[in-house]
This record gives C-alpha cells, structure tokens and sequence, in this order.
C-alpha cells in the first residue's frame, strides 16, 4: 500500500523561507517521478516543481530562482525548499508520486502573512 505523507507547512512572514517534506512509502522511491503541487482558495491545483527519477527539475515561472526541489532515495523523501516567500505563495502544498498512476499526500498548509 502507497502512502504519501507531507510535513513541514506553516506560517511564514513575508521574506521568509520554509522547507517541506514529503515521505513516500509502499513504492520503488528511486525510480518514480515526484513533483509539489499546490491549490490556493478558489484556484486551481497548479504544477509548482517537479523531479524525475533521473534527477530533472522542472520548476514553474512564478517560483523560479526562489524554490528548489530534492530528493533523497535513501530516505524516501522529496523536499521544497522555498525562499523569498511572498503571500502569492500561500496555498496547500501537496506531494505527487508517481507519473503514470500518480498517488497524493494530505496536502500541508503554507501561510505567508505579517
């Protein structure tokens, strides 16, 4: 059974940085595709920074050159580091694992407020 479990939302000040994480568990860690997405009130889900199982990022417009995405097989777990934090960026985080037959976390919450 696949569990995907995301940690590490909060609140923020403007400026600030936060580094979430995802565990993954029930899956070949190694050999899937894993990308952060996220869903602000009344938006859509959209596509934040993805990395394959090569190691190939993708990262959206709105968030390049500020948030930086990782993973590390060893411990099956898949990081976003966010820099520069700016309240556009507050919205639920969630983890995707997997390409072809995707599986999701919870989602976590990110706040950026003063």
């Amino acid at each position: 059974q696949v569990q995907v479990v995301e940690s590490g939302g909060g609140l923020v000040q403007p400026g600030g940085s936060l580094r979430p994480s995802c565990a993954a568990s029930g899956m070949i860690f190694s050999d899937n595709y894993l990308a952060w997405y996220r869903q602000a009130p009344g938006k859509q889900r959209e596509l934040v920074a993805s990395v394959s199982s090569g190691g190939t990022t993708y990262y959206a417009g709105s968030v390049k050159g500020r948030f930086t995405i990782s993973r590390d097989n060893a411990k099956n777990t898949v990081y976003l580091q966010m820099n520069s934090l700016s309240p556009e960026d507050t919205a639920v985080y969630y983890c995707r694992a997997g390409l072809s037959r995707p599986y999701w976390g919870q989602g976590t919450q990110v706040t950026v407020s003063s």
